[in-house]
């Protein structure tokens, strides 16, 4: 019997998580680096729904790691607050992922922070970046679909500068 092909929701949302007390730093909110915690564990769940979980790293020996992210702090999270992540396929090709998070408040909705990320297929034996396998590719095309009618997000595409003084 064939597999049944997931449902992507646009965009992925989510479980909710909340922010331990472990995480606060000394200036009382959520210490940056558990930020990127949340939403890597939203990522993770996300992907799954691809194909792309455990399962997939000990039965291909392939995985997927972050190239690069910019990570954007909007609004503090306290200890205990329930948070929910979004995440928008923005694109992918034949070895890459684009994809675009925002970390919400769960209760009250506001945003606390974005991060939009590049990761690679990689295959672990040879520490190599690889082509998708086609069952991936097919998932990847059905998330982008379902991602399609999604506006852009604003804050995508975005570098950091600052302006130099004349």
């Amino acid at each position: 019997m064939p597999e049944t092909a997931p449902v992507f929701f646009a965009p992925f949302v989510s479980s909710t998580m909340r922010v331990e007390a472990a995480w606060i730093d000394y200036n009382g909110h959520l210490n940056m680096a558990f930020y990127n915690l949340l939403i890597d564990r939203a990522v993770d769940e996300a992907f799954e729904l691809v194909g792309l979980g455990q399962d997939y790293v000990a039965e291909r020996n392939a995985s997927y790691f972050t190239a690069e992210a910019h990570v954007r702090y909007v609004r503090e999270l306290k200890v205990q607050a329930s948070v929910r992540t979004s995440i928008q396929l923005l694109d992918y090709d034949d070895k890459r992922i684009r994809f675009f998070c925002e970390l919400h408040h769960a209760q009250e909705g506001w945003l606390s922070a974005t991060s939009e990320q590049l990761a690679l297929h990689v295959d672990l034996g040879k520490r190599r970046v690889t082509p998708w396998p086609d069952d991936i590719l097919e998932r990847l095309a059905a998330m982008k679909a379902a991602h399609a009618a999604l506006p852009a997000p604003d804050a995508a595409g975005r570098g950091i500068a600052l302006k130099t003084h004349a």
